[in-house]
């Protein structure tokens, strides 16, 4: 009888290494010298029937393990380096063979390796044509004026020092009295302009409206009291603080004109904010009430959003408050603002993570939540987050809400009333920058698959989150 010679070194030494075996007690097992199973294991001596019965016998293996062909490794690894960008690199299929029979463990991992990038490869083609368009590239470097002062607004901080410098200036020379009236008065006075606040069914689809030719400033009674005394106060600062706005906007890298005039309007909601709630006042206040949001707003007349975003201004340098940053979201999550005492930490915080107390702040309408947020990298910060309502909706018409979340370090939330809250709340809520950018697993919010990991397509494995990955 003629034995059919079977080479299979490399499994036999994983079958040895797998059940922490020695040489010589395997060889001692089989009935072999410890240097003949030496020789096999390095593919110089063949496995012979009476081996491969007796591996069978003493190890309980698969004797079809032994004997079959890398067949599935080698087919995988033929589809790698058919790839063009490593197709010139072999010759023909035998070092493959060898790759694929000595290191299949290897062999799988080249395999994950290149499906990895193929997958990248692939939304990233499919990114550039939603970018792109009816199938024309983007111009390099085009972007919309808006993008454009949004991304220099969100990564600089928020405190612009001439402009509250000349807003204080300006604050000290008006009279004391209600703000609205003050404000009010200081138009009249100074510039011939009168303030009228305009029904819905005459002004239906504005918050303000100057008509120069009356010399009236019209304001839709749609707006709450504190969102009529900012529009008042923007038309103000346009007019009073004018040459400070265009000195800020001087120091700003802009490109096109049309982004130089959304800034100009966004500085002039900034100080229209100083005006309302004077710098060395507020942060008395706020560093008095623990940063109390709802106190603030009773104590100046604003608005919850319009106090929040004041407290990421307190930044002077000789008298600065807590460094918080904000964000706003509406209900389908598209983000509206971002800013920050030092920018808003992109890298660090992200903000794109479902799992943020923002979004469930709409479940909870006008209620402050405050929690503990962990990012991967173990940064926690104190996130305070509550709804927005927009301008008065009339009768069958949808209310425009949307979500502000006031963010800190969490070594700062002593210094906040917020702070107390988290003593006798579960651990913070471990969250990421953003799906696509976060590699926990088990998720149960994750909305898409990581960019940096390749989907877990297995069949026979069904994870917790609806993107599993490995």
């Amino acid at each position: 009888m003629v034995e059919r010679k079977i080479f299979a070194g490399p499994k036999v030494r994983r079958i040895r290494n797998g059940l922490a075996v020695t040489q010589t007690a395997m060889a001692e097992a089989l009935g072999i010298s410890p240097s003949y199973l030496n020789l096999i294991e390095r593919n110089q001596r063949p496995l012979t029937v009476q081996l491969l019965l007796k591996l069978a016998s003493v190890y309980k293996v698969d004797l079809e393990e032994l004997q079959s062909e890398p067949g599935n490794n080698l087919a995988q690894l033929r589809e790698v380096f058919a790839d063009p960008l490593l197709s010139g690199e072999l010759p023909g299929d035998q070092e493959l063979v060898e790759v694929a029979e000595a290191a299949p463990n290897a062999a799988s991992g080249v395999v994950k390796l290149y499906r990895a990038y193929r997958e990248q490869a692939m939304r990233l083609s499919d990114l550039t044509v939603l970018m792109a368009g009816e199938g024309q590239a983007p111009a390099a470097g085009a972007r919309l004026p808006a993008d454009e002062v949004r991304d220099v607004l969100e990564r600089r901080s928020a405190y612009f020092g001439a402009l509250e410098e000349a807003a204080e200036a300006f604050f000290v020379t008006l009279p004391a009295g209600e703000r609205a009236q003050v404000l009010k008065d200081w138009l009249q006075k100074e510039r011939g302009i009168g303030v009228r606040i305009l029904p819905v069914h005459v002004m239906p689809d504005l918050r303000r409206r100057f008509d120069r030719h009356s010399m009236r400033l019209f304001i839709s009674e749609r707006l709450a009291a504190a969102d009529q005394l900012q529009e008042i106060a923007i038309e103000v600062s346009t007019l009073a603080l004018r040459d400070a706005i265009a000195r800020e906007l001087e120091t700003l890298s802009l490109s096109t004109q049309e982004a130089r005039r959304i800034v100009r309007f966004e500085l002039a909601r900034y100080a229209a904010l100083a005006l309302m709630m004077p710098y060395d006042a507020f942060l008395s206040a706020a560093k008095a009430s623990r940063y109390d949001i709802d106190i603030l707003c009773a104590r100046f007349g604003c608005s919850f959003g319009q106090a929040a975003t004041r407290l990421t201004m307190l930044q002077r340098p000789a008298n600065a408050g807590v460094p918080f940053f904000v964000m706003e979201v509406d209900a389908a999550g598209h983000r509206l603002r971002r800013a920050g005492a030092a920018g808003f930490p992109h890298a660090r915080f992200g903000g794109g993570c479902p799992k943020l107390n923002i979004h469930a702040a709409f479940l909870q309408p006008g209620q402050v939540l405050a929690e503990a947020a962990e990012m991967p990298d173990g940064s926690t910060y104190l996130t305070i987050a509550r709804t927005l309502d927009g301008p008065h909706a009339p009768f069958g018409e949808r209310v425009r809400r949307t979500a502000l979340l006031l963010g800190c370090e969490i070594a700062l939330k002593d210094s906040t009333a917020y702070g107390q809250a988290l003593s006798a709340t579960p651990p913070p809520v471990a969250i990421g920058p953003a799906c696509r950018l976060c590699e926990r697993k088990g998720c149960l919010a994750r909305a898409e698959p990581p960019v940096t990991r390749p989907l877990g397509l297995d069949e026979m494995v069904a994870g917790l989150s609806a993107f599993d990955f490995q």
